[in-house]
């Protein structure tokens, strides 16, 4: 009877368990970790796309005031000019920038290929050149 009575008092965990327990989360940590780096790229790639399509719908706005002749619309002839007036056109985030990919926007209402580069990461879009 005396020895029910110490295995009973002993509530503890084996070495054995500790150790399962311990490459369990190991396993779970080495599946976990990559997909983890994944979601990462995938915002940051989500985060460009925002900010392409934000400066695009921007552009359109702008093309569709000067050709109603809306004196509130900026001049846009180049993407490098989409850079400079980016704080007027559209509320990015800082240190995105607006990289020429053409000389010239079309002023026809047809668009121009442009790249935003954000972070290390980027993306092409359509933008709208004044009348």
């Amino acid at each position: 009877m005396k020895s029910v009575f110490r295995t009973a008092a002993r509530r503890g965990f084996t070495l054995i368990e500790l150790i399962i327990t311990i490459v369990i989360i190991g396993v779970l940590a080495a599946v976990a970790i990559p997909k983890f780096q994944s979601l990462s790229n995938e915002a940051n790639d989500s985060v460009v796309k925002g900010v392409a399509a934000a400066i695009a719908s921007a552009t359109s706005v702008n093309y569709a005031k000067r050709k109603a002749n809306i004196a509130l619309g900026v001049a846009l002839a180049t993407c490098g000019d989409v850079e400079t007036n980016i704080a007027t056109l559209a509320d990015v985030p800082a240190g995105t920038t607006v990289t020429v990919a053409a000389t010239a926007l079309a002023t026809d209402g047809t668009g121009t290929s442009c790249t935003v580069n954000l972070n290390g990461s980027s993306t092409a879009v359509t933008l709208y050149g004044t009348v």
